[in-house]
């Protein structure tokens, strides 16, 4: 479902949801996100719950630090405790590190939505053809987007080669020698690329200023309309839900 909407509306939404996590010093409104995020990844773009779970351990790692700050040294910042009202009085270290730990979770979520139900390609196309971003940098990035794998299977290619020569078969980890060995053939393969990518451009006229057809590139439809207003409407109704429960 949210695979098929326009990257740009989806981009806007998630943006102001990560805003409205930043300013709302509430850890009810950091769980609420949160809960939100995994119902979306789980419940309707049917990902794996295993997956959800791990996409959160980087970002519980680094508000696991928020929160050890807050309760350990027990001085948690004025402005933050300022905005967070009468919901830090009880307990304020504690408090505002828990939010702290919940927002960067929170955020990262978000993230993970976006990422997970949007093709790269299809982000870029639209930011060209509704933002007007510059041909090259926009043929940049569709260049990066297919380097990126491309690496990772010269990568595989070079230990094979490597493993053959040897008379044995790779290990599942590369050690420290291994990944300095192959470094100069995959720098020497990156400048080749880079290299047919600036010839590609020049070929293809990316003159700032010349007309330009986009193909495939994403339409905005009704569906993304009704998308945003209801993702923006959900946003203010928890945003005042937490507020009336907190005052």
């Amino acid at each position: 479902m949210l695979s098929a909407l326009h990257p740009l509306p989806k981009l806007a939404v998630c943006l102001a949801w990560i805003v409205a996590a930043i300013a709302v010093f509430d850890p009810a409104f950091q769980l609420a996100i949160i809960g939100l995020a995994v119902f979306l990844l789980v419940a309707v773009e049917r990902r794996s719950l295993l997956l959800v779970v791990g996409l959160m351990v980087p970002f519980a790692l680094f508000g696991f630090g928020f929160l050890t700050t807050a309760v350990l040294f027990r001085q948690p910042d004025a402005d933050a405790l300022r905005v967070a009202g009468t919901a830090a009085v009880a307990a304020p270290a504690l408090t505002a590190g828990l939010t702290l730990f919940f927002r960067a979770i929170a955020c990262g979520m978000v993230s993970a939505v976006f990422v997970l139900t949007t093709d790269p390609g299809d982000l870029v196309k639209a930011l060209m053809a509704q933002l007007r971003l510059p041909p090259r940098i926009g043929f940049a990035l569709l260049s990066a987007l297919a380097l990126v794998p491309d690496l990772g299977r010269e990568v595989q290619q070079i230990r094979m080669a490597r493993a053959l020569r040897r008379g044995r078969a790779p290990g599942r980890l590369m050690s420290p020698v291994e990944l300095f060995a192959i470094l100069i053939p995959l720098l020497a393969y990156a400048i080749r690329r880079a290299g047919r990518s600036a010839l590609a451009m020049e070929a293809r006229g990316l003159a700032p200023a010349a007309p330009r057809t986009i193909l495939d590139a994403p339409v905005i439809r009704r569906r993304d309309g009704v998308f945003a207003l209801g993702g923006s409407g959900l946003l203010v109704a928890i945003v005042l839900g937490t507020i009336d429960a907190s005052g």
